[in-house]
């Protein structure tokens, strides 16, 4: 059974994720943001519901959520929201955009989104509430944790592991078989040739550690 959605967040990833549930002929609510300024106007033709505590105004069990809360960096923000609703009782909707490519095989978690062009190889494990960004790659065997991002244009090749809350840069490569830890940031553009322990910033071409938040 469909259930109606309610978009979390009103932003320019927002944009992104109404635009993916258009495609997939998803019932859509409305959304919700903390820009009081938006309340009681539309966005993309969706009506901006308030806070988030329009959804109160629903069971559990007669909508579905969509976080659309992106990525700068930090995977803090997007976790705690997830989080929050889930501990509530609220499930959340998978984004699938029609031109992504994914394994039969492949598994994906809770909440996951998989914007246009992304690829999913097969035997991925994709966490749950983890962003696979614009045209970002992801080959065989990876295990990619809960609340990931991966940006645009990234690729990571076979059997790589990311940690929970780690964003990878958009065009940034992860080389075969490395483990990059819990709360990493890789920076745009870098190669990852070497493993990475959990809090660590890494930047460059190959990637060195830039400074630590363990």
């Amino acid at each position: 059974m469909a259930h109606p959605i309610i978009v979390l967040g009103g932003g320019g990833h927002a944009k992104v994720v109404l635009d993916v549930l258009m495609l997939q002929q998803k019932e859509v609510l409305g959304l919700t943001t903390l820009d009081r300024d938006m309340a009681g106007t539309t966005f993309l033709g969706f009506p901006v519901l308030g806070s988030d505590g329009a959804v109160a105004r629903y069971s559990q069990s007669e909508i579905r959520l969509v976080n659309a809360l992106g990525s700068a960096g930090s995977m803090h923000e997007r976790r705690t929201l997830f989080d929050k609703f889930k501990s509530l009782g609220f499930h959340f909707e998978q984004v699938i955009h029609p031109l992504a490519i994914i394994a039969q095989n492949a598994v994906l978690g809770e909440g996951v989104q998989v914007m246009a062009g992304a690829v999913i190889q097969p035997g991925s494990h994709i966490g749950d509430n983890t962003l696979i960004n614009t045209r970002a790659s992801v080959d065989h065997d990876c295990a990619i944790g809960r609340h990931v991002h991966l940006a645009p244009g990234c690729t990571l090749s076979g059997t790589v592991t990311v940690g929970e809350e780690t964003h990878v840069g958009a065009g940034a490569t992860v080389v075969q078989g490395i483990k990059i830890g819990a709360r990493c940031l890789v920076a745009a553009g870098a190669v990852v040739n070497r493993d990475v322990d959990g809090g660590h910033h890494v930047a460059g071409v190959p990637a060195r550690r830039m400074r630590s938040d363990a």
